[in-house]
């Protein structure tokens, strides 16, 4: 993969997330914020987009280059990502969390966890070595 189809892919995928939140934040949330499970659900949905699209676009990034560490980093970096989002929940560091929600935890979890196949499946895709 070329460094411009790389960079392309990850300008989509940042798109995508802050699409995405956008999207959550202004139209979701309001429709479900009465519903118990649909407040959880688009409360907690950032993350899991957060922790699913920046795991891949790490992945992305870095794969390409790191033959020698591939299967490594194919586990470390969405670790990392989780890792971290999960820490922000304990102590804000953005912005982004006001207050500890364990749900924000667990959708940060299965984003990290999603990405894994996810990438797997680009790599059918287009073989990289």
């Amino acid at each position: 993969m070329s460094r411009k189809k790389l960079l392309i892919t990850n300008i989509v995928l940042f798109a995508i997330l802050f699409l995405t939140i956008s999207i959550n934040k202004d139209h979701l949330r309001p429709i479900f914020s009465h519903q118990l499970y649909g407040r959880i659900i688009t409360g907690c949905l950032p993350n899991f987009i957060a922790a699913f699209i920046i795991s891949l676009a790490m992945l992305n990034a870095l794969m390409i280059k790191l033959n020698k560490y591939r299967h490594i980093l194919l586990y470390l970096i969405p670790t990392l990502i989780f890792a971290i989002l999960a820490f922000e929940e304990f102590v804000p560091l953005w912005g982004a969390s006001t207050q500890f929600d364990v749900y924000d935890i667990i959708a940060s979890g299965i984003g990290a966890i999603l990405s894994l196949p996810a990438y797997k499946l680009t790599l059918k895709n287009h073989v990289i070595s």
